[in-house]
């Protein structure tokens, strides 16, 4: 995925016309191949047929949930960016987008620039932690950046998300330090601080979740109360 933007295809999965044709038409004039799904259905035959590098995942869909596709569509590739367009704005719904390996949860409203952004952003790291010395091992607890996977205490692989990834490499490779919200923002997320804390917040609760399935502790993330995080490593 470390294509030319000409050459990397989108699909957009959104029921409103007005809107998916909008993203559609602005994608392609800024150099991407884009196609247009407006339920699963039609998502389900658009990536199949088109092998997308990126997929642009509304929730809402009038024949099911963006949620439930998103999911089927990983259990078939591993190989694509996912990008979750909603209004909602629930928490628990943001979290959900993120344990399907999303790499971002935008709320709609949102302004094309902040999407081309994004974008940008996220081919950027994917080409980044290509080039990322692998495997890191702690335990029974294992980190391929490259990969964008880790294993759990079980062994069970779970795939990351690009944003995942990138504040799991911030903290490992400055472990034993502090990092405020606001400077794991500025260095995953960009100068454009689109993100809130709470979202980096939500990120975190899931890698804390494959930190904890190791009773041991072999890689631990606290909280320091009104600043931000610190990894751990038991040695």
């Amino acid at each position: 995925m470390s294509l030319p933007v000409n050459q990397n295809k989108i699909l957009v999965v959104e029921d409103e016309a007005n809107l998916g044709i909008t993203l559609k038409e602005y994608l392609e004039t800024i150099g991407y191949q884009s196609f247009l799904a407006g339920s699963v259905s039609e998502a389900r035959e658009a990536f199949a047929k088109n092998t997308p590098q990126v997929v642009l995942m509304d929730i809402g869909l009038p024949d099911g949930s963006g949620l439930d596709l998103a999911k089927e569509l990983r259990s078939q590739s591993k190989d694509f960016l996912l990008f979750f367009l909603s209004a909602q704005n629930d928490p628990d719904t943001k979290l959900e987008a993120l344990e399907v390996g999303a790499e971002d949860y935008i709320t709609k409203p949102f302004a094309l620039k902040e999407l081309t952004i994004r974008l940008k952003r996220a081919f950027q790291l994917h080409k980044d932690f290509l080039q990322k010395e692998d495997c890191f091992t702690h335990g029974p607890l294992k980190i391929w950046f490259s990969r964008f996977q880790v294993q759990d205490a079980s062994g069970e692989i779970l795939n990351l998300g690009q944003k995942e990834a990138a504040i799991l490499s911030l903290l490992y490779n400055g472990r034993d330090q502090v990092f405020e919200r606001e400077q794991i923002i500025d260095a995953v997320w960009g100068e454009d601080k689109y993100p809130s804390n709470r979202t980096v917040d939500n990120y975190i609760v899931r890698l804390r979740k494959w930190c904890e399935t190791d009773s041991k502790q072999s890689i631990t993330i606290q909280s320091i109360r009104g600043i931000g995080y610190k990894l751990l490593v038991k040695e």
